[in-house]
């Protein structure tokens, strides 16, 4: 009888190979407008799994699709890769993943470099080895555990899209959904700790140009230093979003302390020590409701930083604001949807517990499959740590026990059975 413990078994039989294939996709360096090493290390295991693998350009007049982000890079040279096997006809099933990673900039202050994976401690570390390379490696493990023990379990249409460009825009995924690679359900294999996540808010970037009045800095005292007006802006659009909740309540986030957070990425200004600087460059990244789409969010993040402006008249102008990268909605999965009960169900086989289900202040490109194009989707991948930070890393055995999971539920999606 076909059984759970025979999928455990061939899980745990091809784990090594699983974290091998891991390891040479986080050496493939793949910052944004850099992924073909990775699109080539993805492709070559797609194809030694069972999957016909093909690459997907990306247009270049997505940008003008009004749910793209602001390009980062030109797309000549750059596509999504894609694997296809299975029947058509039956049921059909999209793993979606992301190969963009972001900058590692400080080596000098990881504990091994961060394009150069280390095994440590039961974990794997290197840039993208939580966010989310490592959700690669489950997927992948969870096929070739099922075809050991159900040769030609997909009796339907198996999907894995490695997209690029999900770490600032998500025109990668968007770009692949317009061109028809949709399926009748979709799992993010995004790092959850093998929770289940279920939604996220809205996200915008924005550079924010603010003029100051320049000086010698013996004459600081009677000038305007812009990054201090940048402090002012930061200070204002915080309690701005922190008052977002109770003036736009959304019951489907109301358990996060902080939903709509707004992050200073990047700050620049001046070209000498001893001269106030003429200008300054705030570059943020700013959380906003569901219930407002990209265009009302840029409207009234405007607003709001008009409004900071006039009630401080140390800005002698009205900064120049413009939308560079995230033009994303926020998106939430039904309660109760039958695809996270099929989730749930196959992580309890496996573990005895039900998952945590949850949502969070951020967005993933499922957002894309929920809001615009009818197809359930959900993220469940791996436990990581320090995401986009400092020794990034994945704990390799939480990649075995999502396996587990998610062979299971991709069995039952295409083979409907009991397990023994």
């Amino acid at each position: 009888m076909f059984s759970g413990e025979a999928i455990d078994g061939a899980v745990e039989a091809l784990a090594e190979d699983a974290f091998a294939f891991l390891e040479r996709l986080v050496a493939a360096r793949s910052t944004v407008g850099n992924e073909s090493a990775a699109c080539d290390v993805l492709s070559a295991e797609l194809a030694v799994s069972g999957f016909d693998v093909e690459s997907l350009p990306i247009p270049e007049d997505i940008v003008s699709d009004p749910l793209a982000g602001v390009r980062q890079v030109p797309y000549a040279g750059r596509a999504n890769v894609l694997g296809s096997r299975g029947a058509e006809g039956g049921r059909s099933l999209l793993l979606n993943g992301h190969l963009d990673v972001v900058p590692a900039d400080t080596p000098e202050l990881w504990t091994s470099p961060p394009f150069r994976p280390a095994r440590r401690d039961g974990r794997l570390y290197g840039r993208g080895a939580g966010d989310m390379k490592c959700g690669f490696a489950m997927g992948l493990l969870a096929v070739r555990a099922l075809d050991e023990v159900a040769p030609g379990f997909d009796t339907g249409r198996l999907m894995l899209l490695g997209a690029i460009e999900e770490e600032c825009t998500g025109n990668g995924t968007l770009s692949a959904a317009r061109a028809g690679v949709l399926a009748d359900a979709a799992v993010v294999l995004e790092p959850t700790d093998l929770g289940i996540l279920t939604g996220g808010v809205g996200v915008l970037w924005l550079d924010v140009r603010v003029v100051g009045r320049s000086a010698h800095a013996e004459s600081a005292h009677l000038a305007v230093n812009p990054v201090d007006l940048c402090s002012v802006l930061a200070r204002g659009l915080r309690d701005w979003c922190d008052r977002l909740p109770d003036e736009v309540p959304d019951e489907a986030f109301a358990e996060l302390a902080s939903p709509y957070n707004v992050n200073v990425g990047q700050i620049s200004a001046g070209d000498w020590p001893s001269s106030v600087p003429t200008e300054a460059l705030l570059r943020l990244r700013v959380g906003f409701p569901r219930g407002w789409s990209a265009d009302e969010a840029e409207k009234r993040v405007r607003a709001a930083i008009d409004d900071i402006v006039a009630g401080d008249d140390r800005f002698p102008s009205a900064p120049l604001v413009t939308l560079t990268g995230f033009r994303a909605a926020g998106y939430a999965l039904a309660d109760g949807h039958p695809l996270t009960a099929a989730v749930a169900e196959a992580h309890r086989e496996v573990h005895g517990a039900d998952p945590r289900t949850y949502v969070i202040g951020a967005t993933t490109d499922a957002r894309f499959y929920v809001n615009d194009f009818d197809v359930p989707a959900l993220c469940y991948g791996p436990r990581v740590f320090d995401m986009h930070g400092i020794d990034e890393s994945v704990d390799l055995g939480s990649i075995v026990d999502g396996a587990k999971v998610l062979a299971r539920f991709i069995h039952r999606w295409f083979q409907p059975v009991s397990y023994g």
